[in-house]
């Protein structure tokens, strides 16, 4: 992987679960965020504004609208901070934040990434509701434990691997029955676990159905080669648009790989990593993936002024 070191930053695009009702208030009056909100609203006939800043949280959580909101906020912001001399050496998404990055490193116009949007939140949806699973992040033990628990507890379930958060977090997905029998083991080795607020088992098998259809949709879309490398979810390698379709079709039922693509990016020679977006989720897990690494979550406009005033 060859990054352009004479760019400062990696930029990191937040996933679902950041949300929060009022979730870049102050942002949306800078132009270039304002744009892009005006274009997500337009596309997928929502007012994405009034979803980071009025709706209540039951509102807000919702697949469909918590995609919009956190994919626009971090399209918004990255934008604005290029606008503004903020060049990125990379783009880094985790799960939905793979959906922003192809805005950001320009392997789709801003325009296309929301119709792609909407038809992955639609399938994702669907998928969820016909096909009940949770997620559950096991702290502490080791990756290879996390997987050692999965295959003993699936017991003909699906029970899989779905987030290499860092070293000391690992998501599970699957089968309620089998979470809570994974959970209980892992407990069992005095570990802890904590269940998600997710709507569906995702990033695991019964994501099926919704890649099936995602895929169909993904052969109509022409991918641009990008004008900054964009490290890919399931392999943490640069993603070429000709390989794009069929990675980001299974990436509805494969584990993102953050924390491989964090220490991919740090032994090409990143150094500074700034999450856009909201909650500083990724700011947390750089930390905990290498703590010799440069971190930020820009997500007010304190922030953003600050990281500007930085690169200055």
């Amino acid at each position: 992987m060859e990054l352009n070191q004479t760019q400062s930053c990696v930029f990191m695009c937040s996933g679902q679960g950041s949300q929060k009702p009022g979730m870049g208030a102050d942002l949306i009056d800078v132009p270039e965020v304002a744009q892009v909100f005006d274009c997500a609203s337009d596309i997928l006939g929502v007012d994405v504004r009034n979803l980071c800043t009025q709706a209540p949280a039951e509102e807000l959580n919702e697949t469909r609208n918590a995609q919009a909101a956190i994919a626009t906020l971090s399209i918004g912001i990255a934008t604005a901070l290029i606008a503004r001399g903020v060049q990125p050496q990379a783009v880094l998404g985790f799960s939905l934040g793979q959906v922003s990055a192809l805005a950001i490193s320009g392997m789709l116009s801003v325009e296309d990434t929301f119709r792609l949007l909407a038809v992955r939140s639609e399938v994702m949806a669907k998928a969820a509701q016909q096909n009940e699973g949770v997620m559950s992040a096991f702290m502490k033990g080791a990756p290879e434990e996390v997987e050692e628990v999965c295959a003993s507890c699936a017991q003909g379930q699906v029970l899989v691997p779905a987030n290499y958060n860092s070293a000391a977090q690992i998501v599970v997905s699957g089968e309620v029955a089998a979470v809570e029998r994974a959970e209980a083991a892992w407990k069992e080795r005095g570990y802890k676990a904590r269940r998600l607020a997710t709507s569906g088992a995702f990033h695991s098998p019964l994501m099926q159905q919704a890649a099936s259809e995602f895929s169909a949709y993904l052969e109509t879309v022409q991918f641009s080669d990008p004008r900054v490398p964009l490290i890919c979810n399931t392999d943490a390698q640069p993603l070429k648009a000709a390989d794009a379709p069929a990675h980001l079709t299974a990436h509805l039922t494969h584990p993102v790989r953050f924390m491989q693509s964090v220490q991919e990016l740090a032994a090409a020679g990143a150094t500074s990593f700034v999450e856009v977006g909201f909650g500083g989720v990724l700011n947390n897990l750089v930390k905990r993936i290498d703590p010799n690494l440069d971190h930020v979550c820009v997500q007010d406009r304190a922030s953003m002024e600050a990281l500007i005033q930085n690169q200055a």
